[in-house]
């Protein structure tokens, strides 16, 4: 009887010590998700921030005075548009052989901006 009694009190001592072990990890493992759940929150309301940064910067406005001011950029006006109007006959001798270049550039008909002087 004694040993039965020394057995059963072994089998509870040993019950009891995987009921606090199995207590603490689901502790440990609660934290860790609501670390978790808080970083994607503050990672969703960044995301948020930066989408409306994003928005901000892109504005018509503020690309065109960037193009002006970093880039040095001005819009196309028929002042400063180069056209370049394409040659068959020109090009046509220039796939034969070579003869006398032309100095017209060939190319699409395209216009082309010229940049500031």
């Amino acid at each position: 009887m004694t040993r039965l009694n020394l057995v059963l009190l072994l089998a509870v001592l040993a019950s009891a010590l995987y009921l606090v072990n199995t207590q603490y990890e689901s502790r440990r493992l609660f934290t860790a998700l609501d670390k978790a759940n808080s970083e994607a929150q503050k990672l969703a309301q960044d995301n948020d921030r930066l989408q409306v940064e994003k928005r901000t910067q892109a504005t018509p406005g503020r690309v065109e005075q960037l193009a002006r001011a970093k880039l040095q950029m001005r819009p196309a006006s028929p002042a400063i548009t180069q056209y370049v109007t394409y040659n068959a006959a020109a090009a046509s001798q220039r796939s034969e052989g070579p003869t006398r270049a032309s100095s017209a550039p060939s190319g699409g008909s395209a216009p082309m901006q010229r940049g500031a002087p």
